[in-house]
């Protein structure tokens, strides 16, 4: 997923899954002033961090078309960018290298390559907000971690607020209402929010969404990440692959989940119906040969059966 030797790698190795291990989550800390950047996004607006200094909440995510963490995020951005996006939140979306090159999607040789994924994954994310594509070299990209997916919460003073190693909306949700609702209480343009970061890995992301993520690369990207990631790796492919229609259209899933339990409904009382008919029974045919009182006899047992 790192790649530090060469920026722009070819192929996701079982290395840059080491690398992952062995690198600390770098960048600029909660606390202290964001990088300044200048970019431009797919619509062709130059866009420079400052300019929002004094005016505006930044939400800064960094991210590819082949990451299965961005992937596995994206919806919940996209739901925190309806909800909070206006006068005091704005966000910003850098697309930064693959994560898994393959044939499809394959290491960025020019600007026109990448400016292209971009688009894709907006396309197929549903993606409102603006996308920066960084340069080849990761300019901006380098200046807050070179991690695949990470995110930070940029306060009106321009200094961090909050710091997240892998984008989690839940937790980037609460680090926004708790700025605003602490900026609108004391009038400070800066505060230090949700305990300043989250470290923690969302394992599930991987293990839903990598083919989502995977396929868009192509055949190498998955060749790549099973190799890379061994057993592992081909459980979290099969899974997700597996699970996608459910992920992509779970309205569809639980309407075709109601009409089963329908049909199997229907065809238990039908079965109930008949079974009663058959047996010549006014009462539950299930219970027909429960044990009951014995009114002739006495005894306290009644009809045996099969």
């Amino acid at each position: 997923m790192l790649g530090f030797g060469d920026y722009n790698y070819e192929h996701f190795t079982r290395e840059h899954l080491h690398d992952t291990g062995r690198t600390p989550f770098t960048g600029p800390e909660p606390g202290e002033h964001a990088p300044d950047f200048k970019g431009k996004t797919l619509e062709g607006d130059a866009l420079r961090l400052s300019d929002y200094q004094g005016k505006k909440n930044v939400l800064l995510i960094f991210g590819s078309a082949t990451c299965p963490m961005t992937a596995g995020s994206i919806e919940g951005i996209n739901e925190l960018y309806d909800e909070f996006r206006g006068d005091d939140v704005d966000f910003l979306f850098i697309y930064v290298r693959e994560a898994h090159p393959g044939e499809k999607i394959s290491a960025h040789r020019s600007m026109d390559d990448k400016a292209r994924a971009a688009r894709l994954l907006r396309d197929q994310e549903d993606m409102e907000m603006p996308v920066i594509v960084d340069d080849l070299r990761g300019s901006i990209h380098r200046k807050y971690s070179k991690l695949p997916n990470p995110a930070f919460l940029i306060d009106k003073s321009g200094r961090i607020a909050f710091r997240s190693m892998w984008t989690r909306p839940e937790t980037l949700a609460d680090a926004i209402k708790e700025l605003l609702k602490l900026q609108q209480e004391r009038g400070l343009d800066h505060v230090v929010v949700n305990g300043g970061q989250d470290l923690s890995m969302p394992l599930s992301y991987g293990v839903l969404y990598s083919y989502r993520a995977l396929e868009r690369g192509g055949s190498e990207s998955l060749k790549d990440f099973r190799e890379a990631l061994g057993f592992s790796g081909t459980v979290a492919v099969t899974t997700s692959r597996v699970a996608r229609p459910i992920l992509e259209n779970p309205k569809r899933v639980l309407a075709i989940a109601a009409l089963t339990a329908a049909v199997l409904t229907g065809g238990l009382y039908a079965g109930f119906e008949l079974r009663k008919r058959r047996l010549g029974l006014t009462r539950n045919p299930y219970k027909a040969y429960e044990k009951e009182d014995d009114t002739d006899t006495g005894t306290d047992y009644g009809a045996v059966g099969i």
